[in-house]
């Protein structure tokens, strides 16, 4: 027999937790799995935070949470809880466009993603769909589903270091330039890895604060500038730890933003080149030479270390070739 906890909404506890239940004031954090699946016969599983990555989901309570439906469910289990919630679709319009969040967060897609798990993806329901096609059906066609929650732990405000990724917008923009400062104290003593980690946090509170911008206003086009630097940073980091497609790709988003920007250019280049894109690399340099020549002479290094480089791959396929007509002649 389930517990009804309001209309369209009942609970049935599989595992009863230990102790009594937390009084969930403001900024609770709970860490918990959670599982989604259909009501049919095959109980068909959607999701499951245990795939993937398997690291467990956060929420802190009263950040208005996009799919507030599961923040009721947790605030009635007890740690170490497990339980099985049956939700009417009348309660699930936020699902689609939430789920399409966390599964892009699962993949991996970026170090910075946009609020960890306060997700303010409604809006990404546009007429190109959410990339998901059981995800897009559920918009045309809402169900009911059941949610398996298992509460891992339960953590009182203050009790914890909070995260960027549930703080204000105010808190995002003050914290920034400490953020900056440390990625910059960690790059200074060659611990590139810790660098990475501040300016992707950098970036994650500037990539919310956006969510909050009208596009190409102009209050997101300054926030949109202040990640150039954040952006440059990081690209240099992963540059210093051999990440070079990683380095390409934030070089390239500077890039697109502006152009001519000579660092972006010279750092782009230079992961080109460990990655044999040779001809990229030297498109690079030359424009890097070409909008400062006082550059010239740091670009005739790598520019030579790019010829050295092309005539040690071609000898080692003039190699390949020999051997491959020789074993041709004796066979």
């Amino acid at each position: 027999m389930g517990i009804g906890l309001r209309d369209g909404i009942t609970k049935k506890i599989v595992y009863p937790g230990k102790g009594d239940i937390p009084g969930y004031n403001s900024e609770t954090k709970i860490s918990f799995h959670y599982r989604c699946s259909r009501l049919d016969e095959e109980n068909t599983v959607l999701d499951d935070s245990r795939i993937g990555t398997g690291q467990p989901m956060e929420l802190v309570t009263g950040k208005q949470f996009k799919l507030d439906v599961w923040e009721e469910c947790l605030k009635t289990m007890r740690p170490k809880e497990v339980a099985d919630f049956f939700v009417d679709q009348a309660h699930l319009s936020a699902y689609p466009a939430v789920m399409k969040t966390l599964r892009d967060v699962r993949k991996g897609g970026h170090d910075h993603v946009p609020q960890k798990s306060h997700c303010c993806g409604l809006a990404q329901m546009g007429k190109h769909g959410l990339g998901y096609e059981d995800l897009d059906q559920m918009v045309k066609t809402p169900e009911p589903l059941v949610f398996r929650f298992e509460a891992l732990t339960v953590e009182d405000p203050g009790a914890y270091k909070q995260e960027t990724w549930a703080m204000s917008d105010n808190e995002r923009k003050n914290i920034l330039p400490t953020l900056k400062e440390e990625g910059n104290n960690f790059y200074n003593q060659k611990d590139y890895q810790r660098a990475a980690e501040k300016y992707a946090e950098a970036l994650g509170c500037l990539e919310n604060l956006l969510l909050h911008e009208k596009p190409n206003s102009e209050d997101w086009m300054k926030l949109d500038e202040v990640r150039i630097p954040f952006l440059l940073n990081y690209a240099q980091c992963k540059y210093q730890l051999g990440e070079y497609y990683q380095a390409i790709e934030h070089a390239t988003s500077v890039l697109d933003k502006e152009e001519d920007n000579i660092k972006a250019l010279f750092r782009r280049g230079q992961a080109h080149r460990h990655c044999c894109n040779y001809q990229e690399a030297r498109e690079d340099f030359l424009k890097v030479a070409k909008l400062d020549p006082k550059l010239g002479a740091a670009v005739r290094k790598e520019l030579n270390a790019i010829t050295e480089m092309e005539k040690e791959r071609d000898a080692e396929e003039k190699e390949k070739l020999a051997g491959l007509f020789d074993k041709l002649r004796t066979s």
